[in-house]
């Protein structure tokens, strides 16, 4: 196994933050790494994937390695120059401020088949199993269910539906009706008449 290191100087971050970052990322394929520094909330976490790049950079170009099978072996990190820096504060006094710097340091290397056996395919779907012998109270019932005859919707019972009485339709007997219109006739010939005497008085006490 070939192992490829990257190198970055003077990073602008303390080391404690970027150790922090570095020991959940050793042991990882290149590919896992990146993603979880992507997904990271820390600040650091952008400056180690820089270097896992490089490394893997490397390792693909120098050297004609698969960067699929690229492992994280080491990230080491150590403290560089600090830059001391103050802040003027009450009565004259100066309150020191260290601007630390690290270097970061990862090395990779090739392990065939790592990457692959971490991206499994799915399960085999669950076969079948056998199924038990049913017991003998049950076995019985069954073949005594399989002797009786089927029944089926017509063989059913329905009780029959009553019929409904019918009304008796009041009718008029025939000889009515001619009797009846006479009396119309009748009463149409009063009304005449009455209306023919308004009529005479009221010509006589216009005269």
């Amino acid at each position: 196994m070939m192992e490829v290191q990257a190198r970055a100087k003077w990073v602008r971050t303390s080391p404690r933050k970027v150790r922090l970052v570095a020991r959940t990322l050793r042991n990882l394929p290149v590919s896992e790494a990146l993603v979880a520094c992507s997904f990271m909330p820390k600040a650091a976490a952008r400056d180690v994937a820089k270097v896992i790049r490089s490394a893997q950079a490397n390792a693909e170009n120098n050297f004609n390695l698969v960067k699929d099978d690229l492992v994280i072996k080491d990230i080491r990190v150590e403290p560089g120059p600090m830059l001391k820096r103050g802040q003027p504060r009450a009565m004259g006094r100066l309150f020191s401020i260290f601007k630390r710097t690290s270097h970061i340091t990862a090395i990779v290397e090739d392990r065939p088949g790592v990457a692959r056996r971490r991206t499994a395919a799915l399960p085999p779907a669950p076969q079948p199993t056998s199924r038990q012998a049913p017991p003998a109270a049950t076995a019985a019932a069954r073949a005594a269910a399989a002797l009786e005859p089927a029944t089926t919707e017509s063989d059913e019972r329905v009780a029959p539906s009553r019929p409904k009485k019918a009304k008796p339709e009041s009718k008029a007997p025939a000889s009515k009706a001619p009797a009846e219109g006479k009396k119309t006739e009748a009463k149409k010939t009063e009304a005449k008449k009455k209306d023919d005497g308004k009529k005479d008085t009221k010509e006589k006490k216009s005269k």
